[in-house]
């Protein structure tokens, strides 16, 4: 039985962790041994991202010692992914071996089921009008969706799992790929516009008909659900973990 060494993010883990117990309860479906390996920490993607490099390499090199026993590491957040696959590369130099045993192994939850375990159906209903938002490290970095822009077949894993579920229906997005204006300290920098962008979000969720929107990374929807607490609107929001794990909207 393969190993899975569950890679929870640090936000999640303080402020959602309903989203890694529904992960949890995803996995163990198929049969899986999952760990937690206590000693993780934050991935170390908001340090890269404002320049601390010396700070954000000491939490790549603990990341890949933690999950390096495991056969697969599986993360409910596609930014956090991200970090690992797409940025740690600078901080194992000459060590480039260590890094990619890990790197190679280390998915996000529906690329994990699809690709993976090559899930085609999931068994349960969810009688509601779903708008998937598409994260952007999970859509440009790690190609869980088609973009746009690019001309041919449009693909989005997170989709291709939900759409076999009993009685749901997805909203059609005017903008189907745009940022949700989070982007982590950009929230911070730059307040004004980020809320603009997550306004122009749900304005497209609300002219479609959004019930629940829904994304694959809790860092967007946590950005998203506070500006729809603030204006008290009902859209709710929920992440696609607590979905196939057969959770209803509160």
């Amino acid at each position: 039985m393969p190993r899975v060494g569950l890679f929870i993010p640090c936000y999640i883990d303080q402020f959602y962790p309903q989203v890694g117990m529904a992960t949890v309860e995803v996995l163990e479906k198929y049969g899986l041994e999952i760990e937690y390996p206590e000693g993780q920490t934050c991935c170390g993607q908001p340090m890269a991202n404002t320049g601390c490099t010396a700070d954000a390499k000491s939490l790549a090199e603990r990341f890949i010692q933690l999950f390096k026993p495991y056969d697969y590491v599986v993360c409910p957040s596609g930014s956090c992914v991200a970090m690992v696959r797409k940025h740690y590369a600078e901080y194992f130099h000459g060590r480039e071996a260590e890094y990619h045993a890990v790197r190679d192994k280390t998915f996000e939850l529906c690329e994990f089921l699809v690709d993976v375990l090559k899930v085609e159906r999931l068994t349960g209903s969810f009688p509601y009008k779903v708008g998937l938002h598409q994260s952007c490290h999970g859509l440009r970095e790690l190609r869980l969706g088609s973009s746009s822009e690019v001309v041919g077949p449009s693909h989005s894993k997170a989709r291709q799992l939900l759409q076999s579920l009993e009685g749901i229906e997805f909203t059609q997005l005017t903008r189907p790929d745009e940022c949700c204006g989070f982007g982590g300290t950009f929230a911070v920098a730059e307040e004004a516009i980020s809320c603009m962008m997550g306004q122009d979000r749900i304005h497209d969720h609300e002219r479609n008909g959004t019930e629940v929107m829904t994304a694959m990374d809790m860092s967007c929807l946590m950005h998203l659900q506070g500006l729809l607490r603030r204006d008290k609107k009902p859209l709710k929001v929920m992440h696609v973990a607590e979905i196939i794990a057969g959770r209803m909207p509160e």
